[in-house]
């Protein structure tokens, strides 16, 4: 978990020419703090714990202001075709 962090830290660094330190990133990034909560939702949720699942969502959103959503299996098994046969 912690492993999966310090990527996401670090992809910032590599994509944001702006961030100057691990304090600011960990601070001030709301897309970083959407994408953490959005996969501490996921996990509540394929745990079956989907109102505390929705719960962090809605959280997430209302702090963030960024939304994610889940992408439909038949988009994902479109885009796949799409990739093998581009």
């Amino acid at each position: 978990m912690f492993e999966r962090m310090k990527e996401d830290i670090a992809s910032v660094f590599h994509r944001d020419p702006a961030a100057r330190n691990t304090l600011e990133v960990l601070t001030c990034y709301p897309g970083l703090h959407a994408v953490w909560m959005h996969r501490l939702s996921h996990g509540l949720w394929v745990r079956n714990a989907f109102l505390l699942a929705r719960m962090v969502s809605h959280l997430a959103r209302w702090l963030t202001g960024i939304e994610i959503h889940r992408v439909p299996s038949w988009v994902a098994a479109f885009l796949s075709t799409m990739v093998l046969v581009w």
